[in-house]
Parts: structure tokens; C-alpha cells; sequence
């Protein structure tokens, strides 16, 4: 196959081309053992040959049959192109629409073989994260892509293509669904039977929607958690001399050592696979490689020393490195890592995604095909072993995290150390890195949108990086909250260095973590500069599923979600049927992805801009939305800072309005008064609405729990009962909400607050209230009437709340019964 005009001809049947088996040299998936019956055997192939007319059934059959029995997949590797895969610039596409050159461009990139880590099995990365199924789906979308007309839309069911239905110029062009399975049956090992038989796909996250960008498209989220860490775990700004360790260099996980380049630190990555090691060290991406554990430590002395920055590929099991440094810290005393934490491909532990520390690599391919369970028994003893060794080291002055793989999730259903007493069942005994740091910055509406130039010219992507960093500059100048300035500062330093630091694999694509205001500018930045011919071809913008808005995943991205709705799915449905309705080319929502089958609901989208003033209004609209379906969620969940960026968006765009939470008082005292309650630490404790984020327990509340009858006369006058506070202001806070939130029945103490931090609190909120809300909000009241008429009501009930401290008199206003 020779040319994109035949690629896109159809199924080559006429002949049929040559069967070459698995490439030599190149890294493929390991062997899935499904256990099908026989059965369901007959029905993989009987799903196989459906793609192919009867007079080479017969040829084909056997064929199948035999890769099912090999590989436990039928991958159809006689179809598999001998023309070179890669994305090529949009204008070379024989197609009757650019939306569809764009999507070709796209998946062609995600099958690239300097890309994809099995790219004759068509995994992306993840080490089963799909983009088809087999080689048939792909000849098909690739042949229905280049006949779509702007009022047909493709649907794709897990990789399939169904065909191309009737639709508007409005409507989306293509729409992805992958392993949309009844939940009951959403098991691991469904999956792997329901894969086997063809009927559904893992597509992780950006594999199956065909927005993969290489490691560069995680590389930038990994320096902000690297960086991060830095800070909060060793109170660190600059990261040189620091010894980071870690493991997996496949897909994902590889952008981990050029992270660790671009933070200034050491950085000590474990592998396996030597062909994912020596790709990502021919790719300038890892500095420098070793298979011995003696010189891998030396090394890492000598860089300690000299305060080098270092990425060091380790060929060899991570679990063997995390107990040789615990060996080092018992025999020296010295403890040679200062940041750890994995990205082996934990969300398929038993099928390739971790491999035992007891046995090598081809050796425990071998025996993960010929015996399952012992494989598996072997993988779980490994794991105990690697948390031991975390568990020890961290005793000293070391900091582990989850990076969201599900590493922690599957250490503890193996049997390991793990457990985090008192925590609900998303909380370990070491943090995610979304509970800990990623999470406030998609609070703050903040996350990895991308871009990708179309034309394939290295100069285009220049262009989008001086038009980028001039958007955010002006933002600056222009005033914004201090949060979302650091974070510009921090992604405009980024632009700049990141052709210094050769990011791009594959497609001319950038990685930039940015909130909805700087999404949206940047986009109408790239179609004027489309429209004036300074960028050639069109920019198809995206983003990773892993964003604000994209994925309900309770071991990671809603792993900071604290109302008890991170195992609901509703924000990342709602975000796939709104970008679909607001402008998107194209739209995906996947079961699955980062943390495993069944553990997460996530999607995505491409919007291709061309220069159009239509493209303008489809992106201002559907970014908007993109982002802010996610903050108003969290917001909701009672994150502070999403309260703040949604009502300052709010203010921004008079057509949104969110429902807010109401702040619940009762928490402090209720923490106090009820032993029953597990004590929980301030940055833990995250039941109501604003704990977690720097709220301390009022010292009056402290010192009334010790006297159920009251305060004592040592106590603070200004201790008052917050029921009626709550009670007072119900002109500005829901009267109904209010009084069902007052316990007659509670001790007390319950009640009990200091008057100037609900004053303060009351203040902030104040400034945030919108024209239509009660008292003092009537558009015509200054910010300055509407506080000063508000603080004063409040000093009038602080008056009669302290002569209620003194006697049990109910003031007049307060129509419900005595707080006793």
C-alpha cells in the first residue's frame, strides 16, 4: 500500500494482500488469555468474518482462528497497512470534508509507531488502551471519513464503525462511544471476554478518541505535580539535588523522565520492557540507561552530590530498586530518595500492566499466558513487596503519592499496607495526586488542553506558541484573580521552554494546562490567525479526558469530590452530550481509562477550527461550557475555590447561572460534640462544604465543648448560638434550608461560633451575590450598601444572641424553636 488515496478505498480484497504475522522489532501487546469457551470461541470468529465477503471467508477462517489461539484477540494482521503510519498534513487526505481530514490526520498520528507503544495490535498506550479493535474497523472509518459530507455524521459502537447517518452542518461529524457496558455486568473479567469476542474496546482515554498526543500530552501535568510536591512535601521551591524515583517509561508514563529534566531534579525511572527504555532514550527523552542496580545507586550518589539533573533509565523491576534504597538506609543510614511514586499501567495488573519483581520480563509473559492464576499470585506478592519498602522509607523524611493508576487500589486488594484509618474508601494511607495537588487546579477551572497543527509545519506551531503566550500576557495585564495568575505565569514559562526541551513526538502538538477564559482567547487567537493565512491549515483543538470536567473517577480525577458523588458519572456524561450539542467535531465518552475497566466514565472531544467566524462561536461556546460543567460541579461538592471561579464566571457571563452551596456552620462543633464522629485532620476532614481548605476550629467551640450546659464565664462573649445567626441572615441564606439544618435536639455547643468568623465568611460571600438574590442584591445597592446593610443586621443579632447566651429567652425574630 503505497498512497492515502488507497488507504482510503475500502477493505483491500481484491487481492487480498500478504499476511507478514507480528512485526520483528517492534514492541507488541502481550498475550490476553479471555478464557473463552468453546462457543464463545466460534462466535469471536463468526464477529471476525462479518467484515469480509463469503468467497474469502474460507481463506481467512483458520487464519483468525489461529491468532485468537496465539494472541487471544483476533487482530486481523494481514490488513494491518505496509504504508507508513503517521499524521500527515491535512491537505494529502482524499476527502470531501476537512473535518474528516482532520480526524484521519488524528488517528493516523495515534498509530504511529513513534507514538503508539503496540502499534501493530492498535494500542496507544496504557498497554490496552485501543484505537480499533482490528484492522477491518480502521480500512472501514478511514474509507467512511473520506466519503462523509457535512450533513452525515459517523458512529462508531467500541472501534466499529455503524455507518455514516443523515445529520446537520451543526451536528457533530463523528461520535465515539467505547465499552459502553450495562454496568452489572462491567467486570474485568467480562471485559476481557467481551473484548475477545469483538463487541467492545478499551480505549482508555485519548486512544479511542483519537486525541493522543504522545508523552508530551502528560508531560506537562507531571511537571506540575513534580514541582507541587516539591513545595508542599518538602517545603521546596527548587528541586535541584532532589531524587525523584519511580517506574514505567511506555506511554503515559514516559513523560516522567523529561519531567523530572524540566524541574531540575534527579530522576530515576524503573523499566521492564527494555524496547520502551531504549525508545524513550532514542528519543532524547531519558538521558542516560543502565541495567545494573550497583551503578543505577552509584550513579545516583554521584548526581546527589554534584546536584546534577539527571534522568536515569533503570532497566530492571522497580520493586528490586525500591528495596535496594531501603537496604541503603539500614546499612548507611542514608536516605537516598526524597519523591516517589509509580506509573506502571496498574489498571491492568494481571494482563501486562505491572510485571512481578520474581520473575524477568519474556518469562513472565510466558507464564501470563500458560497460568493466569499463578501470574496473578506473583504480581499481588509484588506489590505487597514494593508497598513495604514505600512504607519503610517513608518513615523517614519521604513523600509517596498515587499518580492514579490504581497502583494503590490494587496494592490493597492484594493484601497490602495501605489502609488510611478513619478514611472513606477513596483515601489511602498515601495521598492521590489528585487529592493533594491536581485537584485545586481543576478547582480553579484549570487543565491539559492541547492543540494540534493540521498543516504539519513546525512553523505553525511556533505561530500558536507566540500567539498563546501574548494571551495569557494580556490576561495578566488585564487583572486576574492572584490563583489563576500564578498558574498563567507558570504556563507562559512553560510555552517558552518547551522547544528547548523537543516535546513533540508525532503530530505538531502542544500541551497547556489553562482555565476556560484562557482556552476560550486562545482559541479565537488561533481562527483570526487561520483566517489570516499566518497559520496554513487548520488547528483541531482538544484536551486530555483527565480534566476538569472530562472524567468521574473516584480513585482519581473526583478523588477530591467529598459529598459522596464521586462514584456518580453525571458531569461526564453531561460534558460528552454538551460538547456535542455546542459545536464539537467530534465527541467520545469511554468506560474506562488511567485507573481501569469499570472504575471510571470519561470523554472528550476535537473542535477543528478553520478560520471561520462559525468556528469562533463554536468554540467560545463549547469551551465555555467544557470547563465550567466541572467547576460548578466541584463547586457544589463544596470546594472553595471552584465556588469562587464559578461565581466570578458567573459575573462574567450573565446567561450562567449556578446553583451555590449553602455554607454549613454546624461542622466545627458537630466534630466536637459527637464522639462517635471520627476525628479527622483539617486538611482531611472535608464532610461540609469548606473544610479541608485552611478553616480552623473556633476557640470558643473549644472551650463551650467542655461544658454541655454552655460557656463557661471565662468563655469569650462572643461566643453566640449560630442557629440563630443562621436563623437572622435566613433574608440572605434559604429560611426553609436553615431551619431544617438547626437541631433542637443537638447539645448545646452545636450552635456555638465566633461572631467575627461568620461575619468574615458572610463578607466574602456577600461579594459574590448577583442581582435577584435577596436582601440588599438589588442591582441599584452598591457592593458597599449591600455589605454595610448587612453588617449591620448581623451586629443587631449579635446583641441579641449574646443576652440569649445569657438566658433562654427567644428573641422575636426567631420564629422556630429555642436552640436548648
Amino acid at each position: 500500500m503505497s498512497s492515502l488515496q488507497a488507504l482510503c478505498s475500502g477493505l483491500p480484497l481484491q487481492p487480498l494482500p500478504e499476511n507478514p504475522g507480528r512485526w520483528a522489532g517492534v514492541p507488541h501487546a502481550p498475550v490476553r488469555t479471555p478464557g473463552l469457551s468453546p462457543a464463545e470461541e466460534q462466535l469471536a470468529l463468526r464477529n471476525a468474518l462479518r467484515y469480509f465477503p463469503p468467497d474469502v471467508q474460507e481463506l481467512l477462517a483458520p487464519e483468525f482462528a489461529q491468532e485468537l489461539r496465539l494472541y487471544g484477540h483476533i487482530y486481523m494482521y494481514r490488513f494491518c497497512p505496509a504504508m507508513k503510519m503517521r499524521a500527515y498534513p491535512i491537505g494529502q487526505y482524499p476527502c470531501r470534508t476537512r473535518a474528516a481530514a482532520a480526524i484521519m490526520h488524528m488517528i493516523m498520528n495515534n498509530l504511529d509507531p513513534a507514538v503508539a507503544q503496540f502499534p501493530q495490535e492498535l494500542v496507544t498506550y496504557g498497554g490496552n488502551g485501543q484505537v480499533f479493535s482490528n484492522w477491518a474497523q480502521f480500512w472501514l472509518t478511514m474509507s467512511y471519513l473520506s466519503q462523509m459530507t457535512e450533513e452525515q455524521t459517523l458512529v462508531m459502537y467500541s472501534g466499529h464503525p455503524l455507518g455514516l447517518f443523515p445529520s446537520s452542518p451543526q451536528a457533530p461529524r463523528l461520535v465515539i462511544t467505547n465499552g459502553m457496558v450495562i454496568p452489572n455486568y462491567s467486570s474485568r473479567t467480562e471485559y476481557e471476554k467481551l473484548f475477545a469476542v469483538g463487541v467492545t474496546m478499551y480505549g482508555q482515554m485519548t486512544a479511542g478518541s483519537y486525541c493522543y498526543i504522545g508523552p508530551q500530552g502528560i508531560v506537562h501535568g507531571t511537571v506540575l505535580t513534580v514541582l507541587n510536591a516539591g513545595r508542599r512535601y518538602l517545603g521546596v521551591k527548587d528541586l535541584t539535588g532532589k531524587v525523584f524515583v519511580t517506574s514505567g517509561l511506555g506511554g503515559m508514563s514516559g513523560a516522567q523522565a523529561k519531567a523530572a529534566v524540566i524541574v531540575g531534579c534527579i530522576g530515576v525511572i524503573a523499566e521492564v520492557d527494555k524496547a520502551a527504555l531504549m525508545k524513550r532514550h532514542e528519543q532524547g527523552w531519558l538521558m542516560e540507561v543502565t541495567d545494573s542496580l550497583d551503578h543505577c545507586i552509584e550513579r545516583l550518589r554521584e548526581a546527589r552530590k554534584r546536584k546534577e539533573v539527571l534522568s536515569l533509565g533503570y532497566h530492571g523491576n522497580v520493586v528490586d530498586l525500591w528495596e535496594r534504597l531501603v537496604h541503603e538506609l539500614d546499612t548507611t543510614g542514608e536516605l537516598l530518595v526524597d519523591l516517589g511514586s509509580d506509573q506502571t499501567s496498574c489498571h491492568n495488573p494481571f494482563n501486562g500492566g505491572y510485571y512481578p519483581v520474581q520473575l524477568g520480563f519474556a518469562e513472565a509473559q510466558s507464564l501470563m499466558a500458560s497460568n493466569p492464576a499463578a501470574f496473578k499470585g506473583l504480581v499481588q506478592e509484588s506489590l505487597r513487596r514494593q508497598v513495604s519498602a514505600i512504607n519503610r522509607l517513608a518513615k523517614e523524611n519521604f513523600f509517596f503519592w498515587d499518580y492514579g493508576n490504581a497502583f494503590l487500589l490494587e496494592a490493597q486488594r492484594a493484601g497490602a499496607d495501605v489502609e488510611k484509618k478513619g478514611a472513606n474508601k477513596t483515601e489511602f494511607r498515601y495521598p492521590s495526586y489528585v487529592q493533594h495537588i491536581m485537584g485545586d487546579i481543576f478547582s480553579l477551572g484549570f487543565g491539559p488542553f492541547r492543540w494540534v497543527c493540521t498543516s504539519g509545519d513546525p512553523q505553525d506551531l511556533a505561530v500558536t506558541d507566540e500567539l498563546a503566550t501574548s494571551v495569557l500576557e494580556e490576561a495578566i495585564a488585564d487583572g486576574v484573580n492572584p490563583a489563576v495568575k500564578l498558574q498563567y505565569v507558570d504556563n507562559i514559562r512553560w510555552i517558552r521552554e518547551a522547544t528547548k526541551h523537543r516535546l513533540v513526538v508525532g503530530s505538531q502538538a502542544r500541551i497547556l494546562y489553562s482555565d476556560q477564559k484562557g482556552r476560550v482567547a486562545i482559541a479565537v487567537a488561533f481562527n483570526q490567525a487561520i483566517a489570516r493565512g499566518k497559520i496554513k491549515a487548520p488547528v483541531v483543538l482538544s484536551r486530555d479526558h483527565h480534566d476538569v470536567s472530562g472524567t468521574d473517577s473516584p480513585f482519581r480525577e473526583t478523588s477530591n469530590i467529598y459529598d459522596g458523588s464521586a462514584f456518580c458519572a453525571d458531569m461526564a456524561v453531561q460534558n460528552f452530550v454538551g460538547d456535542a450539542f455546542r459545536g464539537a467535531t467530534w465527541v467520545a465518552l469511554h468506560n474506562g481509562g488511567g485507573v481501569g475497566w469499570g472504575e471510571v466514565i470519561n470523554g472528550g472531544f476535537g473542535l477543528m477550527l478553520d478560520g471561520t467566524q462559525e468556528a469562533e462561536q463554536k468554540a467560545k461556546m463549547m469551551l465555555s461550557w467544557d470547563v465550567s460543567n466541572g467547576v460548578a460541579r466541584r463547586c457544589w461538592s463544596g470546594n472553595r475555590k471552584a465556588y469562587e471561579i464559578i461565581c466570578q464566571t458567573m459575573q462574567d457571563n450573565k446567561g450562567l447561572v449556578v446553583t451555590l452551596p449553602h455554607e454549613d456552620l454546624r461542622c466545627d462543633a458537630w466534630k466536637h460534640s459527637n464522639p462517635a464522629v471520627t476525628t479527622r485532620t483539617t486538611e482531611a476532614h472535608r464532610g461540609c462544604s469548606w473544610k479541608g481548605r485552611g478553616a480552623r476550629v473556633p476557640g470558643s467551640i473549644q472551650s463551650c465543648c467542655t461544658s454541655p450546659a454552655g460557656p463557661t464565664p471565662a468563655s469569650p462573649v462572643k461566643a453566640i448560638p449560630v442557629g440563630l445567626l443562621l436563623h437572622a441572615a435566613s433574608s440572605v441564606l434559604n429560611p426553609p434550608m436553615v431551619r431544617q439544618q438547626v437541631s433542637t435536639k443537638a447539645p448545646w455547643c452545636l450552635y456555638l461560633c465566633e461572631y467575627s468568623l461568620f461575619l468574615r465568611r458572610n463578607k466574602e460571600s456577600m461579594s459574590m451575590l448577583r442581582p435577584g438574590l435577596p436582601f440588599f442584591s438589588h442591582p441599584a445597592a452598591s457592593l458597599k450598601d449591600r455589605q454595610a446593610g448587612f453588617n449591620g443586621q448581623l451586629q443587631a443579632m449579635a446583641q441579641q444572641a449574646t443576652s440569649h447566651v445569657q438566658g433562654p429567652q427567644t428573641p422575636s425574630w426567631l420564629h422556630s424553636k429555642p436552640c436548648q
